[in-house]
């Protein structure tokens, strides 16, 4: 395959995520959501260097030419292409908040000291603050601790590094001051001055450093963060015990090697110099930062005009026919139902289990669960359900990166609770969001009921996600969805479905059938058309068909939210494709394919790419 037919996915996701600081910049979103847009760019950006820039790494130390060729790019110049982007969306990110979002905060009355002198009228707040809250958090170190001892940095942990002269000296030495993950990042100053002021805890930090170091003269406080490999590497996944490998890489996930330090601008290169060797760090690990790191934090900034600056709620969607039946079972027995979130409440979601942990006919309930919730209502529902004595069977998908350890949490808890516990599959990750009840009625006839949807079973994320949910009876979809669970939790594999599309048996072929028939309808003379809204295309088979369909005249518009490998409107190669790029309010997260085929349109919702 011609590489230049594909954009590398890094870099891809790279635009992704500038379109997310685009939003940021828009004048046009209140406030605070272009501060969260901020956030949620550092947050990714921080998870891309733990994963995708780790993995890359490797595949360079290794040297090898064929993993080199499985990329659009020879890896070290893809790692020097990202090192660029990234570098020049970071200046674009500070030109945001210094001439955008800082001076509109003034104008709503709100100071947020942003790497500036903090008047000596708010001292007294911050001097109270320090003293009886931060201090207890602070753990220094001394760069002469260091010399005879190992010292870890922590991931994702900020540090101050202070310059200090002590005595009559005339070598500087340094030392390390922990910024308290424990505490908010910004303090809001009870202020009796006209407006709002706030403080990074940074900055009070640095104002009492004299506290710290009594002894010594501090010439200089500059900020740094390293961030470690995060992406879990279970060998010989096939052979022992997957969850237990899992468990101990997550123990490891903490002290894995380092993908990125980022450092004060103003940082002296000879402290640099010092604290690259104390900490065995690489010289492309080392990454020109701002004054601020961990912008994440971002998400935390105090409004202290709320709910002003922000968008305005949706009230949440009812459907009459389900708020007036009397049991939301049977009411799927006359009517199948759609759910858009968070449009609609998930309410109904919530219902649908707990009406099943209840109901006295229900004898059987089953689950696939990917993400979930902290604090999660579908979970208590389950555990509920076997403890009312129906047969619960979940399949707990542990290779959920960033969710592994919340998931075998809650794995743990419903199993004790007597719900039986289905884990990973060795080299196969489970991402269907699925769940199948049955009931027995008084006269011993068997019903089901399906859940099919796109998003996760995680009522936090439904108020940001949009997704779609399919409620339904339908005979043949249940009896579809029994297979997909006996393979699940038996292994026998599909051969074949009547009405789901199931990866990695049938889902992939049968598109490609789909994109064949389409290209035969327009080679007939006739109107062909496909519309794809995806989170990312990356499958270069797929890719590839796409652009021989639009080179036979079929109409394809793609909706992609996240990475786009293929090249739309190029001459000969992709003239009929047209993608969309999906950043808004909401995260766009939901699978739809749309074919029109014989003057008919036919569509597929999916949790799969």
């Amino acid at each position: 395959m011609d590489s230049s037919k594909f954009i590398p996915r890094d870099l891809s996701w790279l635009s992704f995520n500038e379109r997310i600081l685009l939003e940021a910049a828009r004048e046009k979103v209140p406030l605070y959501e272009r501060i969260k847009f901020l956030a949620i760019y550092s947050a990714n950006l921080y998870e891309f260097y733990r994963v995708r820039v780790a993995s890359l790494r490797r595949i360079a130390d290794l040297k090898s030419k064929k993993i080199d060729q499985k990329l659009e790019l020879p890896t070290a110049e893809l790692l020097s292409q990202i090192e660029q982007t990234v570098s020049q969306q970071l200046d674009h990110y500070g030109k945001i908040i210094r001439e955008s979002i800082i001076p509109t905060l003034v104008k709503e009355g709100i100071h947020l000291y942003f790497n500036e002198p903090i008047p000596r009228e708010l001292w007294p707040d911050l001097h109270h603050y320090f003293r009886s809250q931060v201090l207890a958090f602070l753990t220094p170190v001394h760069s002469q601790q260091l010399e005879n001892q190992f010292y870890e940095l922590q991931d994702h942990q900020l540090y101050l590094v202070f310059i200090l002269k002590t005595g009559n000296s005339n070598n500087n030495d340094w030392a390390l001051v922990n910024i308290p993950k424990e505490l908010p990042r910004f303090f809001l100053v009870p202020s009796e001055i006209e407006g709002y002021y706030i403080v990074w805890l940074d900055d009070i930090i640095s104002q009492h450093a004299y506290y710290l170091f009594p002894e010594a003269k501090i010439s200089g406080s500059y900020s740094v963060v390293l961030s470690r490999d995060a992406d879990l590497q279970i060998e010989d996944e096939y052979e022992g015990n997957l969850v237990e490998k899992i468990r101990k890489q997550l123990a490891k996930r903490d002290s894995g090697p380092a993908t990125r330090y980022l450092y004060d601008p103003e940082l002296p290169p000879t402290l640099l110099k010092q604290l690259q060797e104390q900490f065995n760090l690489a010289s492309r690990d080392l990454v020109l930062g701002g004054r601020y790191h961990n912008l994440n934090d971002l998400f935390g900034l105090p409004n202290p005009k709320k709910p002003l600056l922000e968008y305005e709620p949706y009230p949440p969607l009812r459907k009459t026919k389900l708020d007036q039946a009397d049991r939301l079972l049977t009411q799927l027995e006359v009517q199948d139902e759609l759910l858009m979130f968070p449009y609609h409440s998930y309410d109904y979601v919530l219902q649908f289990f707990n009406e099943a942990a209840i109901h006295p006919e229900v004898t059987e309930i089953s689950i696939t669960l990917y993400r979930i919730a902290q604090n999660s209502l579908i979970a208590q529902a389950l555990i509920s359900a076997a403890q009312n004595g129906k047969k619960v069977r979940v399949f707990v998908e542990v290779k959920a990166r960033f969710d592994e350890e919340n998931n075998l949490r809650w794995a743990s808890k419903m199993e004790g609770a007597g719900v039986k516990i289905v884990y990973s599959i060795p080299e196969l990750k489970v991402h269907s969001k699925i769940a199948l009840i049955t009931r027995v009625d008084s006269d011993g006839n068997t019903h089901r009921y399906a859940y099919l949807g796109t998003g996760n079973f995680n009522e936090k994320t439904a108020r940001i996600y949009s997704d779609l949910a399919l409620l339904t009876a339908h005979a043949g979809i249940t009896k579809d969805l029994e297979r997909v669970f006996r393979f699940l939790y038996k292994r026998k594999k599909m051969k074949t479905a009547q009405h789901l599309l199931v990866a990695p048996f049938m889902l992939k072929q049968q598109l490609l059938t789909f994109v064949d028939r389409e290209i035969d309808w327009a080679q007939k003379g006739h109107q062909a058309s496909i519309t794809l809204k995806l989170n990312a295309l990356e499958d270069k088979e797929m890719i590839e068909k796409l652009y021989e369909a639009s080179q036979e005249g079929v109409k394809i518009t793609l909706l992609i939210r996240g990475i786009c490998c293929l090249r739309p409107q190029v001459e000969g190669l992709s003239d009929n494709i047209q993608v969309i790029r999906l950043v808004d309010r909401f995260l766009e997260h939901a699978r739809v394919y749309l074919f029109y085929y014989n003057s008919e349109e036919e569509m597929y919702l999916a949790s799969a790419d």
